[in-house]
């Protein structure tokens, strides 16, 4: 069975996870953002094959996730993955390279290393490594043998702006390469900069989903009061410094207007473009 699609989850259902369908291109680097018990990890953990599901499919390249040869395509940096202390980062790969080759285990190693940055670290016990390059060693481990898909939980949490954006660098140059990636990150900011696509998970199951591009063109319209009103117009909401709109289907002066029929004193106002954060909470607020 041939495929376009690098990654197909349909209608997939397991613990956390309640009937998320989605597709990933070759190239394509995609975002799963929610809060904490949305089922991120989980919806990475069956696109890996870890999870069996209660209903629907998981595939790579067409392939069931579960198979051996579905295995042998998905590289998976779960967010808690932890290495032995004691052990070389070399080492450590070693054994990963082990599990899934019966040779030209070193050449992969070293390929792994030099993708995530750790060239210079293979003799350096994992226990000398600060948090980025553990970081850097969790990409390592799952890009060991080219893999064709990536699952990525957490891989930015807990850096700093210098290693995010080392990070984000050597993930875009793995996905031009023609490696699919998906990122789950419970910090919609983490994903601005890399993910084209991105899917909002709330309750086990997507509740919004799009374009970065489209997603972040949706403009608000910030109004500041000499008072705040007793009750928000239609379509408004209150906020601290007066009220908030979405312009979605309206003009900012229509929704001025809205203001001056309810006979609001209009100090100042300001349009933007609303942040990923806010899409992602107020999927949160609409529960």
């Amino acid at each position: 069975m041939t495929t376009a699609y690098a990654l197909t989850l349909c209608d997939v259902a397991a613990r956390e996870v309640a009937g998320v369908s989605l597709a990933l291109m070759p190239g394509e680097v995609a975002g799963v953002v929610g809060p904490a018990g949305a089922g991120k990890t989980t919806l990475l953990a069956i696109a890996a094959g870890s999870i069996a599901t209660e209903a629907g499919e998981a595939r790579v390249y067409g392939i069931p996730v579960m198979s051996a040869a579905g295995r042998r395509l998905v590289g998976y940096a779960r967010e808690h993955l932890c290495f032995p202390s004691a052990v070389t980062v070399k080492e450590a790969l070693l054994y990963y390279a082990r599990l899934h080759r019966t040779g030209g285990e070193i050449a992969i190693v070293q390929e792994a290393l030099d993708l995530a940055g750790l060239g210079a670290a293979g003799g350096l016990r994992v226990s000398a490594l600060g948090r980025a390059d553990l970081h850097r060693l969790a990409l390592a481990q799952a890009v060991l043998g080219q893999r064709r898909v990536l699952l990525l939980d957490e891989i930015f949490s807990g850096l700093d702006a210098i290693a995010r954006r080392d990070l984000r660098g050597r993930i875009a140059y793995i996905a031009s390469t023609g490696v699919a990636v998906l990122l789950a990150a419970r910090d919609p900011v983490a994903l601005e900069r890399l993910a084209a696509r991105v899917f909002v998970m709330r309750g086990g199951q997507i509740v919004r989903a799009g374009s970065l591009g489209a997603l972040l063109a949706e403009r608000v319209l910030e109004v500041v009061l000499d008072a705040p009103p007793a009750e928000a117009p239609p379509g408004f909401r209150v906020t601290a410094s007066g009220l908030e709109a979405s312009l979605a289907g309206r003009t900012p002066e229509a929704a001025l207007a809205m203001c001056r029929a309810h006979r609001l004193a209009v100090r100042a106002s300001r349009v933007r473009v609303k942040s990923l954060e806010e899409i992602v909470l107020e999927t949160h607020d609409l529960r």
